[in-house]
């Protein structure tokens, strides 16, 4: 796979108004052809000035294996790409950024994204899966070159008989109905707690916590409990756990930590 680090190593060649001398810091030139365009690799020449002549050039790809991507992108968001790239009708595909800066991708190759498992529950809205998605889409992740996989555990599907709270819609939940004292309740071991101090007694209980429910890595999941939160090992799984509440900030950080302990720890 051929996937240039910044636009700025990709000049764009149109026309040739300072005649055969292109960028120092040109790596690549994305060249109107007739047909549409051909990727070039190139090397500028030694010497002092910003424009200079041209001391190779290889042919990458011709205008029959290049497609241009109609749409405009981020440009930083690099797992994005790929997979735009790979599926992509031509083995080259030239980006467009929505600032009007290009990039291409040639032979995209899938095992280039690392897959990242993301482990969380609804309803209520499922906080983690929502903002991964939306710094996703924003290209907050781009250098990392990933993608999510997501575990999103429907609560109502357990079929409990009282649930953990009131912002769930539920219609019986533990903080806000009477238990009898024998009901199969949906939660996790802060509802044990909770149900202990309240009742004195366990409840049987249909453990919904995103972070027990881990089985792939590199994984990142939620859990109401601060002390959990952090890089670790669970279930024999690599990953990380963000607290309950934890802002976009602290998500990105901690899908940031956990990719470099992956990938280097």
């Amino acid at each position: 796979m051929i996937f240039p680090p910044h636009c700025k190593c990709i000049g764009y060649a149109g026309n040739k108004p300072v005649g055969d001398r292109v960028y120092f810091l040109s790596e690549y030139l994305i060249h109107e052809v007739p047909g549409g365009f051909e990727i070039l690799a190139v090397q500028p020449a030694e010497g002092d000035g910003l424009m200079r002549d041209i001391a190779s050039v290889t042919r990458i790809a011709g205008p029959d294996e290049v497609y241009l991507y109609p749409d405009p992108v981020v440009l930083h968001n690099r797992g994005d790409l790929i997979q735009k790239a790979l599926q992509s009708p031509k083995r080259c595909t030239i980006f467009t950024g929505i600032e009007e800066h290009k990039i291409f991708i040639c032979d995209p190759d899938p095992a280039s994204l690392l897959t990242v498992h993301v482990y969380d529950v609804t309803p209520p809205h499922p906080h983690l899966a929502g903002t991964l998605e939306v710094l996703e889409k924003a290209g907050i992740f781009g250098e990392l070159e990933i993608r999510f996989c997501y575990h999103v555990n429907d609560i109502r599907e357990t079929k409990a008989d009282a649930y953990p709270c009131k912002a769930g819609g539920f219609s019986r939940t533990i903080d806000s109905d009477r238990l009898v004292g024998d009901e199969q309740v949906a939660g996790c071991m802060t509802a044990r707690q909770v149900l202990r101090d309240c009742y004195g007694h366990d409840f049987p209980l249909i453990d919904i916590c995103p972070a027990n429910a881990v089985r792939e890595e590199p994984f990142i999941a939620r859990c109401c409990r601060a002390e959990r939160s952090g890089v670790q090992t669970l279930n024999g799984k690599k990953g990380v756990v963000v607290h309950w509440g934890a802002s976009p900030k602290q998500i990105t950080d901690a899908v940031y930590a956990c990719i470099h302990e992956w990938r280097n720890g």
